[in-house]
């Protein structure tokens, strides 16, 4: 299951992607729409996560996924944007609540599976958006690859039992008892929530000063992030999470200093990305009864650290994009980066420090 549910992500995002960028971006409201989209796809996934706890149907959710992002393709077709951002958000937070949830029930104390599962989906957003920009061609395909992962999705889940029942813990908010007071491990909740939203921002505001001369660079940086989210999971697994936490950000630290030479900027991305399974994981453990919206409450991170590109690059009032864009130039140079990777090494420090107790 958790091969498929990353094959289905890699085809989920880039559904959405090719959405976006064929029938929701160029209009007079772009701007509106595309953060209505990312509300819905990423702040949404915290209450979907919740009520999919409840339920206790996963696979039946990832399938509703794939049936909204479909439906949001046809609106996007038939001439309506907000329609579409606001049903294709919804599907994407369907899906991702769904199959995570059961690649968290399953992963049990490992955290491979974790970066198994969300690595391909930063490929299909590149691909997606590199369909997107061809044009309106590719609509019919992506149709069917949306059907066809459905369907995949429904045979694998009930080969597997998994389809009536998914085997989700009795739903609780309430932090589990440990040697660790609740306010601490909340704390820690907390710290990687800063993480996740400190990486968001990251990778809305990198300027990599080679990017427009070196040939291929976006699919390499690209590659680094899906390679780096894969690593985290499994180096976490033969290192120990805290060990793992440590040593990435501080490699990705010296890259970022060092990211006008592309290499060093290459290698910087692919070690920021390995947090991502670790975060994941951690916060599996803090809402064990919740793991639905403890995964929903890292991607409302990932909206919140959209939101400030977002207001650089809208037609918000200039005094705000100014200030915006001012302080996005000052945290995109190489020692605003790597000022963010030792913030990060910090808060995953201190939180994993507090689970692990």
């Amino acid at each position: 299951m958790t091969g498929i549910y990353a094959l289905v992500h890699m085809a989920v995002d880039l559904s959405c992607a090719f959405l976006v960028f064929t029938y929701v971006l160029g209009g007079e409201q772009w701007y509106l729409w595309l953060l209505l989209y990312n509300f819905c796809a990423f702040a949404l996934q915290m209450p979907i996560g919740a009520a999919a706890d409840r339920l206790d149907r996963n696979s039946c959710v990832a399938v509703g996924g794939c049936a909204g992002v479909l439906a949001g393709l046809l609106l996007g077709i038939a001439g309506f944007p907000a329609g579409a951002a606001v049903v294709a958000g919804i599907g994407n937070a369907c899906f991702h609540v769904g199959g995570g949830i059961d690649v968290l029930n399953r992963s049990e104390r490992k955290a491979a599976p974790l970066g198994i599962f969300v690595a391909p989906g930063a490929l299909g957003i590149f691909l997606g958006t590199m369909l997107g920009r061809a044009g309106t061609e590719a609509a019919v395909w992506i149709g069917g690859l949306l059907i066809l992962s459905a369907v995949v999705i429904r045979a694998a889940a009930g080969r597997e039992k998994l389809w009536l029942s998914s085997g989700n813990a009795p739903f609780s908010f309430l932090v589990p008892s440990s040697s660790v007071p609740s306010g601490r491990t909340l704390m820690a909740a907390a710290c990687f929530l800063a993480a996740v939203i400190l990486r968001s921002y990251s990778g809305m505001i990198q300027n990599f000063p080679w990017k427009e001369t070196l040939a291929g660079s976006s699919f390499i940086l690209a590659g680094a992030v899906v390679l780096g989210k894969m690593a985290g999971g499994v180096l976490a697994d033969k290192w120990g999470i805290q060990r793992t936490a440590f040593r990435s950000m501080c490699a990705a630290a010296v890259g970022f200093l060092c990211l006008v030479y592309p290499a060093a900027g290459i290698l910087a991305v692919f070690f920021w990305n390995m947090s991502m399974p670790l975060t994941l994981w951690a916060v599996s453990k803090i809402f064990p009864g919740a793991k639905g919206f403890g995964f929903g409450l890292l991607t409302f991170g990932l909206f919140v650290g959209f939101c400030p590109a977002w207001l650089g690059g809208s037609s918000v009032g200039g005094p705000v994009q100014s200030g915006i864009r001012f302080m996005a130039g000052n945290a995109s140079s190489p020692v605003g980066m790597a000022l963010m990777a030792v913030v990060s090494l910090l808060l995953l420090g201190w939180g994993l420090k507090q689970v692990a107790e």
